[in-house]
């Protein structure tokens, strides 16, 4: 079934009884974490239990495509109705998901987790077109949605928000759930004590998004993903972030990277540069990361380099647009990623 996007926390909250698998969507990722979570939860409250939930690769499924239907009869040990857990998936599996609703074998939940994906997605109209099955949406929060979240996150905490203070945090936030909980979660810690939230107490613990953003940005230059630099440089520009303070984060970026990269010719390995990095590489950027040690050689990011200072260059000695100079200089980084 298809699931609108205005009724994907309801549905959530309240899954039918005969549901059998949902698909999880969308470009917030945190979001997407969030409510398979729970949807997990629903049916095994402990998210480790290794009895009742089973974590399967994409990979894995396209390996040993019957690896699905044996985890689903999986019976467990300790009784009860079992989940099988599958991250980052995409397309190339929507057929194998398709065989298994075709012929479901078992009372097992499955929850599939998925980036975002177009009307037409195969993988999509796999989960929308039966009723056993749902595919949820998910969507980056509105300032509505986000009123909804804050207020209800203080509620929680035993603290009312004044109206002042929810403005500032609802302009703090918005791209990625799973940041906005950590971020919520310190204000409520950092108000404890109090009864009332106040614009202070935001002001002087929820960082800016524009950091998280344009790390964003220097991911998707990176990898050569041109259609996720486009997205995430204009809301960069709508939030009215400075073109120079983009090219400078992204200078530093790609010299990590050079210096990761030359350590990796050198024989150490890539995943443990990315797991011993100092400061550490947050647990959700490292698959990217480690996409880019393997795209890019010394050589191109070199030239990477040379792009993004000519390009901070341009911006202070020349009276073109700061923003079509450093998106220009971008999306030819994401030229050079493309280019094994």
């Amino acid at each position: 079934m298809k699931v609108e996007p205005r009724d994907a926390e309801r549905f959530t909250a309240r899954p039918p009884d005969k549901l059998i698998a949902v698909l999880v969507f969308g470009p917030d990722q945190g979001l997407v974490r969030e409510r398979a979570e729970r949807f997990v939860r629903h049916i095994v409250p402990d998210l480790n239990d290794p009895f009742r939930v089973s974590e399967i690769a994409e990979d894995t499924l396209l390996a040993d495509p019957a690896r699905l239907a044996d985890e689903a009869a999986a019976i467990s040990m300790v009784g009860g109705r079992r989940v099988v857990r599958v991250r980052d998936a995409g397309n190339s599996s929507a057929e194998l998901f398709a065989r298994f609703l075709d012929e479901p074998i078992s009372e097992a939940l499955l929850v599939v987790e998925a980036g975002d994906l177009t009307k037409s997605a195969a993988l999509r109209k796999v989960f929308e077109n039966t009723d056993m099955a749902a595919a949820v949406p998910c969507y980056l929060d509105s300032d509505r949605t986000l009123d909804d979240v804050v207020r209800s996150a203080m509620k929680e905490a035993g603290l009312d928000i004044e109206p002042a203070a929810l403005a500032e945090a609802v302009s703090r936030l918005g791209s990625d759930r799973g940041v906005t909980r950590r971020e919520l979660e310190k204000l409520a810690l950092y108000a404890q004590g109090e009864k009332t939230v106040t614009i202070a107490h935001v002001q002087a613990v929820m960082g800016d998004e524009s950091e998280l953003r344009m790390d964003k940005v220097c991911d998707a230059a990176g990898e050569g993903d041109t259609v996720r630099l486009d997205r995430e440089l204009t809301r960069l520009w709508e939030s009215g972030t400075s073109a120079v303070a983009v090219i400078r984060v992204a200078l530093g970026h790609f010299q990590r990277v050079l210096l990761f990269r030359a350590k990796a010719d050198e024989g150490a390995p890539p995943s443990k540069l990315i797991d011993d990095a100092k400061p550490p590489i947050f647990f959700q950027r490292k698959d990217s990361f480690r996409n880019q040690l393997t795209r890019w050689n010394v050589e191109q990011l070199e030239q990477a380099l040379q792009i993004l200072y000519d390009a901070e260059l341009l911006c202070k000695t020349t009276g073109m647009p700061n923003e079509a100079v450093t998106g220009r200089a971008l999306f030819n980084v994401a030229a050079l990623a493309r280019t094994r």
